[in-house]
């Protein structure tokens, strides 16, 4: 038997919720064109400016340890991971993408907190230009979905 709300997107209210970014600033127009998409998308979703807080950090390796920071600091509810690799000529891409990708990953599960992970992982510059806005809305709308998700499982 299926369930009424089963694939029903949940309305979204982040009008109680703390959320922590952390942006790489490698591929710095891309990262900044990320967090403000990310930060009005948060807006729109009701999310009080001073329940955001801002981490910058060097590139995408760099990503994890601040989360990490962030949620063992227990002041938040969903974190947002924010950044951009673009493939080059050396295997330096792959690195970084599945590091910064498992690192992400095992701090949401070791803590026990929703991270949306927007870093870009893209073939060159105009795909990532592409996705940016798209992908900072999709942050911002992941890490108050997952907020809420947990707070009715918990």
């Amino acid at each position: 038997m299926k369930n009424a709300n089963q694939g029903a997107v949940p309305e979204l209210d982040g009008s109680h919720l703390r959320i922590g970014i952390v942006r790489a600033r490698f591929n710095d127009d891309v990262t900044s064109a990320l967090q403000s998409a990310c930060t009005a998308e948060l807006a729109a979703l009701k999310v009080p400016a001073e329940n955001i807080k801002y981490v910058s950090v060097p590139g995408a390796l760099e990503v994890p340890l601040a989360l990490q920071a962030l949620a063992d600091s227990e002041k938040f509810d969903a974190l947002i991971a924010l950044g951009c690799i673009i493939r080059g000529e050396t295997y330096h891409f792959e690195l970084v993408a599945n590091e910064s990708g498992a690192g992400v990953t095992k701090v949401g599960l070791e803590h026990g907190i929703p991270i949306a992970n927007a870093i870009l992982t893209t073939e060159n510059m105009a795909q990532a230009v592409a996705r940016q806005v798209e992908k900072g809305r999709d942050a911002a709308r992941v890490a108050v979905e997952m907020a809420q998700l947990l707070e009715r499982l918990v």
